[in-house]
């Protein structure tokens, strides 16, 4: 391992949150963005096997426990959060379609979108205000945050799976198109099964349950 790797190391090891290749090559102060990068996929590759891994989430990388050992550190069950279907159509909305207003969402959707579905996606940090549209009104907003990536398991959107895929792996019904017409030509990544067969009033239900 060289010296450039080395540091690239001890900076992420002690950093309080992930870093992307610039931030690291500014803090460094004499390697260039390209050389940080490729010192990332060479630790990337050194750690590939080892109890921790080196990953990249939304161009920012951190290290974390390997997958197949992450049990042994868990010292409390973790309490099972599930979306309500409301807040899981909503931020697969915003996933494929960011940055999204609150009204274009409910175009999509075809119903009322409550503030309250919004909340909690913001408050499980998987959903951030991105600014305002610069027309009439200037309305929010929407994006993913880096957490989304990393919650799912994503090193970036193009990540997301595609209808074909859903449908292969039988998360969707093959003649369902319901999810095709909220998502265009990418469907969102799973459906909810708390209550989805149950009609949907004007405002939604934005609980996670």
């Amino acid at each position: 391992m060289d010296d450039l790797a080395r540091a690239v190391e001890a900076a992420l090891f002690a950093a309080e949150e992930p870093m992307s290749a610039d931030a690291l090559s500014a803090f460094l102060g004499d390697a260039a963005p390209g050389e940080v990068r490729d010192a990332l996929h060479a630790l990337a590759a050194h750690y590939e096997d080892r109890g921790i891994r080196l990953v990249e989430r939304g161009k920012r990388w951190h290290f974390e426990t390997a997958p197949d050992l992450a049990h042994l550190l868990r010292r409390e069950k973790e309490q099972l959060r599930r979306l309500s279907r409301a807040a899981t159509e909503v931020l697969a909305i915003i996933a494929y379609h960011e940055p999204v207003s609150r009204a274009e969402i409910e175009s999509i959707r075809g119903v009322q979108t409550s503030g309250g579905t919004l909340d909690v996606l913001m408050e499980a940090g998987w959903v951030k205000i991105a600014g305002r549209r610069e027309v009439p009104g200037r309305p929010t907003i929407y994006a993913t945050t880096p957490e989304f990536l990393e919650h799912f398991g994503l090193a970036s959107r193009r990540d997301l799976p595609g209808l074909a895929e859903l449908r292969a792996t039988g998360l969707l019904d093959p003649v369902d198109d319901a999810y095709e017409d909220l998502m265009g030509e990418a469907p969102t990544e799973t459906k909810a099964d708390d209550g989805a067969d149950e009609p949907e009033s004007a405002t939604d239900d934005s609980s996670l349950a």
